[in-house]
C-alpha cells in the first residue's frame, strides 16, 4: 500500500527492532540509504541492522563501521532501493511477503511491502531518507550525512547523470552543510584504482565488442581475468558505465561473472532507449537509463540471449 512519508515516518517512530533489507549485489545508493537511517534509529534508542544478500564491497565498509552491531529477532522489516522481492537475493528469499516499510526510489516498484513510500522523481533513495530523517526530527552526524552522500552520488554518477535535479543539488547542499565528507568520499568512489583494478580494466577493454552497427557495445569481466589480475569483484564497480561513453553507442553492456554459471549484466543507455525495460524482461529492472539482472549460463549463452532480445526490442 502506497503511504506518505509522514506515515512512514510514523511508522519508524511507533516500532522497534528492525531488520534494514539492500538489495542484491548492493551498489552505494542501497548500503547508503540502509546504514543512515539504520544508524538514525540506533540515535533514538532503537535496534537496527543491516542484512545483506552479499558482502560488501571494500570501499564502502566505513558505512557499516558508522553503526553498532547488535543481534536481536526483528519485529518490523523495512527494504532500502528494492523494486521487487526478485531483487532480494537467494540469501534473503525468506523475508518474501514480510517487509513492512518499502522506501525506493524506482518506477517499477512492484508495491510488495505493506506500506510504501516510492517517488521515482528522486535521483536516489538516499535522498527520500534524508526527507525520513528530518521529518523524524533526528539530530544529524556527520556518518549519518555521508552515508546519503555516497548514496546520491553513486546513483548520478557525481550529479552527471539525467536523473540529478535541482532538489538533488539542494539536498546535497544540506548534507554537506551537515558534515559529510565529500572529498573522501568523491576520492574512494571515483577516483581512487589499485594496480591490480588497473590491470583488471585492461583485460575488460580488451574484451569489447560491438553489435548493429555499433549501436550496441558489451564488455565482460570473468573470474578467469580476475584471477589473472589479482583483483577482487568489488574493485571493478565503476566499469558499468564505460560501454556507453564510446561515440555513437546506444546501450552499453557489462556482464560480471559472479559464479560458474551466472552472469550479473548492468546497462547502460541513451534518450529514448528504456534500460529498465530492456532488464525488466530478464527479471531485473532499474531506472530509465541505468538497470540491470542476471543472466544464468555460460558467458556466450548469456551474450547470444540477450542481443537476441536487444535486436527484437530495437525493432519493436
Amino acid at each position: 500500500m502506497k503511504v506518505s512519508l509522514e506515515k512512514i515516518a510514523e511508522i519508524l517512530k511507533s516500532r522497534d527492532n528492525f531488520y534494514i533489507l539492500t538489495h542484491q549485489y548492493p551498489d552505494g545508493d542501497t548500503l547508503g540509504s540502509a546504514f543512515a537511517l539504520c544508524r538514525a534509529l540506533q540515535k533514538i534508542g532503537k535496534k537496527a541492522k543491516v542484512i545483506n544478500n552479499d558482502s560488501i564491497s571494500k570501499k564502502y565498509s566505513f558505512l557499516e563501521n558508522s553503526v553498532k552491531k547488535e543481534d536481536f529477532e526483528a519485529n518490523s522489516i523495512i527494504s532500502v532501493d528494492i523494486a521487487g522481492e526478485n531483487l532480494f537475493g537467494p540469501n534473503l528469499k525468506g523475508y518474501f511477503g514480510k517487509v513492512d516499510v518499502c522506501i525506493d526510489h524506482h518506477k517499477i516498484n512492484t508495491d510488495f511491502a505493506k506500506y510504501s513510500y516510492v517517488d521515482p522523481d528522486s535521483a536516489a533513495t538516499a535522498q527520500i531518507v534524508y526527507e525520513i530523517i528530518n521529518i523524524m526530527g533526528i539530530q544529524w552526524d556527520t556518518p549519518m550525512a555521508s552515508s546519503l552522500y555516497t548514496g546520491i552520488a553513486t546513483d548520478t554518477g557525481c550529479f552527471r547523470y539525467k536523473n540529478t535535479t535541482s532538489k538533488t543539488h539542494k539536498i546535497t547542499s544540506d548534507i554537506l552543510d551537515l558534515g559529510a565528507e565529500k572529498d573522501k568520499i568523491n576520492k574512494l568512489m571515483f577516483e581512487q584504482k589499485t594496480k591490480e583494478q588497473f590491470i583488471a580494466e585492461r583485460y575488460i577493454m580488451d574484451s569489447i565488442e560491438f553489435y548493429f552497427d555499433n549501436k550496441l557495445a558489451i564488455i565482460y569481466v570473468t573470474l578467469e581475468m580476475l584471477e589473472k589480475s589479482g583483483a577482487d569483484d568489488s574493485l571493478i564497480d565503476g566499469i558499468a558505465g564505460i560501454p556507453k561513453q564510446i561515440e555513437g553507442v546506444l546501450i552499453g553492456v557489462t556482464f560480471r561473472q559472479k559464479e560458474e554459471k551466472a552472469f550479473k549484466v548492468s546497462v547502460r543507455t541513451g534518450e529514448n532507449i528504456d534500460a529498465s525495460l530492456l532488464c525488466k524482461h530478464f527479471g531485473g529492472g532499474g531506472h530509465e537509463n541505468a538497470a540491470g539482472c542476471t543472466l544464468k549460463g555460460s558467458l556466450e549463452k548469456a551474450k547470444k540471449e540477450f542481443v537476441s532480445y536487444v535486436k527484437e526490442f530495437m525493432e519493436s
